[in-house]
């Protein structure tokens, strides 16, 4: 159950800070009574109001964040910043992160309280896929492009990868797409043809891509239609 102060800031545009002030100052009540507690837990039937007005939680959130280098797609972290601290708290209350990134790779990061909607997005058996600005140490032979496109063995991984797309945009340069979700995989697949990832930037999952007016650490809603897409 939710703290009173917790509560009304999530269903208004009142921060946290002004949440409480607004129940210290009495113009809150749970269910008639006017509550001066910002701590009181409120239960999932209760009837809030804020200066006679009711009060309810919104939907569930869908969110697209342009991660930056050095954050780390977590809820919280005691020695990095994460993603989570790059949005406003009353924005963050049962979000969690469909898709990780390595603290190191940049771009989309889709967030949601909706679980499941992100399982459809991270589910191994929906191959949602998944493409990467990838920046690498020596340009990319032509055998290594077939080997990607084939699938190839990972090492201490007793099964190849899935078929990659695989689009050379310049001498070090590609854009990888994947249907998998393996630790480090795009960095291991490259490793496995004898290259080196020197950057890798999330450029989208499914038909949802990262929207090029998001700077780094900047956060929009999604539209109704990439919600839908994931399905």
């Amino acid at each position: 159950m939710p703290r009173l102060d917790q509560f009304i800031a999530a269903s208004t545009v009142l921060s946290r800070k002004d949440a409480k002030r607004a129940i210290g100052t009495g113009r809150v009540r749970v269910d008639g009574q006017v509550c001066k507690l910002a701590n009181t837990h409120i239960a999932d039937n209760a009837e809030v109001m804020l200066d006679n007005q009711r009060c309810a939680l919104p939907g569930d959130r869908y969110l697209m964040l342009n991660k930056p280098a050095g954050v780390v797609s977590a809820t919280r972290d005691s020695d990095h910043p994460t993603a989570l601290d790059l949005l406003p708290a009353e924005l963050t209350r049962d979000l969690h992160i469909a898709g990780r990134l390595d603290a190191d790779t940049t771009g989309l990061l889709l967030l949601t309280t909706d679980g499941q909607w992100s399982h459809r997005v991270t589910a191994p058996r929906i191959a949602c896929p998944k493409t990467y600005r990838v920046t690498l140490s020596e340009a990319l032979a032509d055998q290594a492009v077939q080997d990607l496109q084939a699938g190839v063995e990972l090492r201490n991984d007793p099964t190849p990868t899935r078929p990659a797309q695989v689009r050379v945009v310049s001498e070090r340069q590609i854009e990888l797409t994947i249907s998998e979700g393996r630790y480090h995989q795009v960095k291991r697949m490259l490793a496995a043809v004898g290259n080196h990832v020197t950057g890798l930037h999330r450029l989208s999952i499914g038909a949802i891509a990262l929207d090029p007016e998001l700077a780094p650490g900047q956060y929009r809603a999604l539209t109704a239609e990439e919600i839908a897409s994931v399905g």
